[in-house]
């Protein structure tokens, strides 16, 4: 039995359970059971830790602040509501196939915490192991391919150059030649590639976060934050002012906001990111398709919808308004590769707003003013790395020292010119 035909009665089964949990909810007279966690009634004047964002990553580090290092005096400040950014607009990707060695073994660690995240959390992320092709469609994109794979392989990634008989075999539905404009010559392709429900994941460490003490405040906007003699001594809010000597921003495309409060400068540019999908069918697409040339990348959701974004938005703006032009290109796109498609309509589209660096690698850890601390530049590639991000900031707010495997991702590293290129394996990677 196939892949497609498994996990089409895995899913049917899965609907099936959620329908009655559903009904079994409708009908019952009171909560069966406890909210996924608690809504503090106000600030208190103090706190050990201020995280400034309540997506994904802020959640994640106040997570394993508390649960590995018994931190649990935090607040996380949410602006809106939890995972309502970044976290709750992305394509769900999850990959470690990066190019440089910081990278590989960065996203590597993402990619083992994600195994295990459904039971730490009891709750059901929908992770998937699908497998991922970086299609390539010019002889320099194989040569790239080949030098991606040589590093994975190198450091313990299981990555492989595959030819295009390979890429039909596992999608027998693409069109290699594109229409005849640019065939398909050959694949990156990584075993481990994965998908993941991005809402589940902010809700399994927002959940987890608050059963250890944590207090996540939604709707509180930070309005300043105090600084003397070049530490951090307070966050002002829009419910009250706060004393702490420890701020983590995990803002995402909001970064340069809480940066200017502190007075610091970042290389940090804002790119609206957009994104589409289509009614669910049924099961077709196994494997997570990337094509860079063609600036498009795919995979289907256990909904059975096809979930699709593009490339960046070649303007900077901060704002998620979606545009008809990304949904015309991106539908053509997606015709080269899967003509049988144009029947089938698109049901809704968003933006998200990423926070791009020159080297196409994060910004993370310790910064020029004390206690003040960035998880930032995630770009088009923060999703997939929540949990590493979450392990790697906890230890280093907990230490006030940057984590060794986040070390080359420091803001210092512009200044001193040691740049970490990773545009050859994130810029439409996903």
């Amino acid at each position: 039995m196939g892949n497609s035909r498994i996990r089409s009665r895995f899913n049917f089964l899965g609907r099936s359970i959620v329908a009655l949990g559903l009904l079994r909810f409708g009908l019952a007279g009171k909560y069966l059971e406890p909210r996924m966690f608690r809504t503090p009634e106000r600030l208190k004047s103090a706190y050990d830790v201020v995280i400034i964002g309540g997506g994904g990553h802020g959640l994640a580090a106040a997570y394993y602040l508390a649960r590995d290092f018994g931190i649990t005096d935090v607040a996380v400040l949410e602006r809106g509501y939890i995972g309502g950014g970044n976290t709750g607009r992305n394509t769900t990707i999850i990959r470690s196939n990066y190019l440089t060695p910081e990278g590989v073994a960065f996203y590597d660690k993402s990619v083992e915490l994600w195994q295990d995240l459904s039971q730490d959390f009891d709750l059901n992320l929908f992770y998937s192991t699908r497998g991922h092709f970086t299609l390539a469609h010019t002889d320099s994109a194989l040569r790239t391919m080949r030098w991606r794979a040589e590093v994975n392989k190198h450091l313990g990634v299981r990555s492989e150059l595959v030819g295009p008989e390979a890429v039909q075999a596992a999608c027998p539905y693409m069109d290699l030649s594109c229409g005849g404009h640019t065939p398909v010559l050959g694949a990156l392709f990584h075993a481990p590639g994965a998908i993941a429900r991005h809402d589940a994941v902010a809700w399994g460490y927002g959940r987890g976060a608050d059963m250890r003490g944590v207090e996540i405040h939604q709707r509180t906007e930070v309005t300043g934050i105090d600084v003397t003699d070049g530490q951090v001594m307070g966050v002002r809010t829009s419910r009250g002012n706060i004393a702490t000597r420890k701020v983590l921003s995990a803002v995402a495309g909001f970064t340069p906001r809480i940066t200017h409060m502190v007075g610091l400068r970042t290389p940090l540019t804002i790119h609206p990111l957009q994104a589409m999908v289509t009614e669910p069918m049924k099961p077709w697409l196994d494997p997570v398709i990337v094509s860079g040339s063609l600036h498009v990348y795919v995979s289907q959701s256990a909904r059975g919808e096809l979930v699709m974004g593009a490339s960046l938005d070649p303007y900077e703006l901060h704002a998620t308004r979606s545009t008809f032009d990304f949904a015309e290109s991106l539908a053509a796109h997606m015709l080269e590769l899967f003509p049988f498609l144009a029947g089938a309509k698109a049901n809704r589209q968003w933006a998200g707003m990423a926070d791009m660096t020159p080297d196409f690698a994060p910004i993370m850890g310790k910064t020029a003013v004390e206690g003040f601390y960035l998880d930032s530049g995630w770009g088009t590639w923060g999703f997939k790395a929540t949990p590493v991000c979450g392990k790697t900031m906890a230890w280093t707010v907990a230490k006030d020292e940057d984590h060794a495997l986040i070390r080359a991702f420091n803001l210092s590293r512009f200044a001193d010119y040691r740049l970490t290129g990773e545009k050859g394996a994130a810029a439409v990677g996903h």
